[in-house]
């Protein structure tokens, strides 16, 4: 068997995922097996791997394989989002560059370009994951605008209206005037900027007096409709029934009072601009305001805007201030620090605009959803989350489901005529055709219909996702969806967690009669050393691809699970994924050290290898215990944690050590398959985490079929019943081979030169370790003593001492002076650390954990102190 030197990352990772594919292992077909299932959140059709991606992934592959191995029928479905608002903006700024304008294009015209944008940038995020190794069943690839899912869509939109739970109506709603479309109140970002506060004064018509309003956006005077104050203000109850001017736009506005305005706020006086403000607009609506709305679709000024028609909002701020200061309207100007609704997708600034949209109304809708969390049937881990789910759904307001696009699903809905309500909805233009005669009473053809132009929010498709990637919308009693359907886990991110999970739990709910999946695990937000979020613009993101070609897959795996723990930011470095990489090396040494070890049939097994394979096995399942527990939890970088310390440790720094036999002598066959069993055992419960590996030193240790590839092998089992003595004795067994390995060291006593060890038994010990301290300290004998041992150095371990003769070994008196030397700086530091402890203003002013550091430093030194004086007395006699 040829194994190479080193280990090759890209050289296994493109063979084993290859073998993985062609043997058909992330297929998953309903069968006898209990599923385990998960669906993966559709990134991006046109987007590409970036850090967030590879922690997300890297968790659900983990789980899916985990159950793989389990013997679950593990079923992993992949897909990719159309992302409406995203891939819409990207083909208009392409079109753009071509010199093409969207509003030149029929809608069908600018469609083939989506598509063509679609089918040439889309999947590539898929073939990247591949790489990182996601083992998911490829063949079941799902896209939200996939023929079956679009019609799952249009049917959901046809039972909600017919329910009477969508509806179309005037609303103020948040415009995105970048993407040039309605974003629901989720996608909305308020972020605190710093602004101006202008002072304004308005004119009391027929006077010369003057009133101040103090507002943020002065460029919206030109659509004021009144001037507003609370009715107890008596500061401006000489105004009650009067008009005042609007500045530079000189209409006359009158004065109305309501009890919302805030006395304590600002002047005390608000401008009403009902078309561009929420509050403005139900107060217009209770006093039959007229509706203003200055800008155009892109926020420029429209004809209302006067000479300021075609500009845009933000030039016009600084224009009209201007203005308003020249003519002497502009009393003063304060900064301000305020909130500014900007948008998730394009950043652009939020403008409250009226518009006739579809909503959904959402009251009714989130009960079961709500339920579903407070009862624990839908799991939120870290279940921190539980209470901004429920104040989310708590406060649910109707769904803005209508966007102002050409890419997505379009709204099934077909106008007979111009009025808001002269329309039909169907799941066909034909289906609408009768609905619309049954309405008139007389014959509409299909060319009498328009369908709204407008698309729906893209979180009305991927609402759906756990469903209708199993087809449960449109056929929900078909095999598929009654055997994969509820899911298990769902892997995503806090920031989506009303935008997508909670809706998804609506959805299962109201048209699966069920959960859509059982645990929701929320990771953090990959971040820089300094805690910015990663992205292109502060270059701060390393490119997955290229640190999976430095680092390998499995090193990058695990240097992004290290420290990921659930729903906590990743502080990402990139001297984890290096550690991984060394963590992969250090297997492959392992399995080379193993595997190169000659095999001997007719030498018996030694005792030494019994006692190790014993412990090892008992604290394997110790391990085993602790890790299963912490993936229960969804603690994966714990259970990561576990299993690296069990291999890096255990397996390599102790257990190795133990078996190994003399130098160029063979090792007998017995202890030689055991130790194979082990090494499989530990790359089972690896696998997850590092699949590339684990296959190969697998297959390297055996010729196996392609039944018996790792990936599909079976999980080990937990056994209660392990020794659990043997495996806390063995704590105490290595502080005791430490300590003789430390006299060696500091002694420079060779360990091919075997040395006597004598202990003052004070406390138990196991003695079937003793065959293990003679190999591993090279004792040639270990004595039970009842006193202390002359003409030796000793070290203590819990009540037991030991003594190790060293006279002839090491010049005596020199070693007495090193040791006082030694003592008298020990008693030095203890008499510092003991004054600063008998100083009470220093132990009732230091914060606790100095206070404890303090203690402990002192309790380290006394047993140091007692050490040296026991060695002292050994040495002088």
């Amino acid at each position: 068997m040829n194994i190479a030197t080193k280990y090759n990352p890209q050289e296994v990772e493109d063979k084993w995922y290859s073998y993985w594919m062609d043997n058909g292992y992330f297929k998953s077909t309903p069968n006898e097996k209990e599923a385990y299932t998960i669906v993966i959140p559709p990134p991006n059709v046109t987007g590409v791997l970036h850090m967030g991606h590879m922690l997300n992934n890297t968790i659900q592959d983990v789980l899916i394989r985990r159950a793989r191995l389990r013997g679950y029928n593990a079923c992993w479905v992949p897909g990719t989002d159309h992302a409406s608002i995203a891939t819409e903006a990207k083909v208009v700024a392409k079109l753009r560059e071509e010199g093409i304008q969207k509003d030149d294009l029929t809608r069908e015209e600018f469609l083939g370009h989506a598509w063509d944008w679609t089918h040439k940038h889309g999947g590539i995020i898929l073939s990247q994951l591949k790489k990182l190794g996601a083992s998911c069943d490829w063949d079941r690839t799902k896209f939200t605008m996939d023929p079956d899912l679009s019609e799952s869509v249009t049917k959901v939109f046809v039972d909600l209206y017919n329910k009477g739970l969508i509806y179309r109506g005037y609303r103020m709603v948040n415009w995105d005037p970048e993407a040039k479309t309605t974003l629901s109140d989720e996608e909305v970002i308020y972020e605190e900027r710093n602004g101006k506060f202008y002072h304004i004064n308005y004119q009391i018509e027929g006077t010369e007096e003057f009133v101040t309003i103090a507002t943020t956006r002065p460029e919206t005077i030109l659509g004021d409709s009144a001037i507003c104050v609370n009715p107890n203000d008596e500061r401006y109850a000489s105004l009650k029934g009067k008009k005042v001017i609007v500045p530079i736009a000189n209409r006359a506005i009158p004065v109305i009072e309501d009890e919302y305005v805030d006395v304590e706020f600002g002047t005390g006086c608000l401008k009403i601009t009902p078309a561009h403000d929420p509050n403005d607009k139900e107060i217009g609506e209770r006093h039959n305001l007229e509706v203003i709305d200055i800008f155009n679709d892109d926020a420029s000024l429209n004809s209302h805007g006067l000479h300021y028609e075609g500009k845009d909002r933000f030039v016009v701020r600084k224009e009209i201030a201007k203005e308003l200061e020249e003519k002497g309207f502009l009393a003063k100007v304060e900064n301000h620090v305020h909130k500014v609704g900007t948008s998730e997708r394009t950043k652009a600034v939020i403008e409250p605009k009226v518009s006739v949209q579809w909503f959904l109304k959402m009251e009714d809708l989130v009960k079961p959803a709500i339920k579903a969390v407070q009862d624990g049937e839908v799991n939120l881990v870290p279940n921190k989350f539980v209470n901004t789910y429920n104040h989310w759904m708590n406060n649910v307001r109707d769904w803005n489901i209508s966007r102002q696009l050409w890419w997505g699903h379009q709204i099934p809905a077909f106008f007979y005529g111009e009025g808001v309500n002269d329309f039909v909805v169907a799941k066909t233009v034909e289906e609408a055709a009768t609905l619309a005669s049954e309405k008139l009473g007389k014959e509409i053809t299909v060319a009498d219909l328009k369908q709204d132009p407008d698309a729906l929010d893209t979180w009305f498709s991927s609402w759906l996702w756990p469903m209708s990637v199993f087809d449960g919308v449109r056929n929900p009693d078909n095999e598929e969806f009654k055997y994969y359907y509820p899911t298990n886990d769902l892997v995503t991110a806090p920031e989506i967690l009303f935008f997508w999970v909670a809706r998804m739990i609506i959805a299962g709910y109201e048209f699966g009669d069920a959960k859509p999946f059982t645990n929701v695990y929320l990771t953090g937000i990959v971040r820089d050393k300094q805690g910015r979020k990663m992205s292109k613009s502060l270059g701060n993101s390393p490119d997955p691809i290229e640190l999976m070609k430095q680092y390998g897959a499995d090193g990058v795996r695990v240097g992004m699970l290290l420290s990921s723990p659930a729903g906590n930011d990743l502080p990402f470095d990139e001297d984890l994924c290096s550690q991984g990489q060394k963590f992969t090396t250090k297997i492959w040494n392992a399995f080379r050290l193993v595997t190169g070890w000659e095999v001997s049939e007719e030498i018996e097994q030694p005792e030494s290898a019994k006692v190790a394979i014993e412990w090892f096995k008992a604290k394997f399942q110790s391990e085993l215990a602790i890790i299963e527990d912490h993936y229960s939890k969804y603690r994966i970088s714990d259970a990561l944690m576990s299993i690296y310390k069990l291999i890096w440790d255990e397996l390599c720094g102790w257990y190795l050590e133990m078996v190994k036999p003399a130098y160029q002598q063979p090792i007998d066959a017995k202890t030689y398959a055991e130790t194979v069993a082990i090494f499989e055992d530990c790359l089972k419960v690896l696998h997850p985490f590092m699949p590339f590996l684990t296959e190969e030193v697998w297959q390297h240790f055996s010729e196996r079929t392609a039944e018996e590839a790792l990936i599909i092998a079976s999980y080990p089992e937990l056994d209660e019943n392990y020794n659990k003595e043997i495996v806390s004795d063995f704590e105490e067994i290595k502080d005791i081979i430490s300590g003789v390995r430390t006299i060696r060291k500091d002694k420079n006593i060779a360990f091919k030169e075997a040395i006597e060890l004598s202990v003052m038994e004070n406390e138990k010990i196991n003695r079937a370790f003793d065959v293990i301290i003679s190999k591993l300290g090279n004792i040639s004998e270990i004595h039970t003593v009842s006193e202390k041992l002359d003409g030796s150095l000793s070290f203590r371990v819990k009540a037991n001492e030991f003594f190790i003769p060293v006279a002839g070994a090491i010049n005596v008196e020199e070693e007495i002076e090193k040791i006082k030397a030694e003592l008298t700086r020990a008693e030095g530091f203890l008499k510092g650390v003991q004054k600063k402890l008998s100083n009470e203003r220093f132990v009732s002013n230091a914060p606790e954990q100095v206070v404890a550091l303090e203690k402990k430093k002192e309790a380290d030194a006394l047993a140091k102190i007692e050490t040296l004086k026991s060695s002292l007395e050994s040495l002088v006699g």
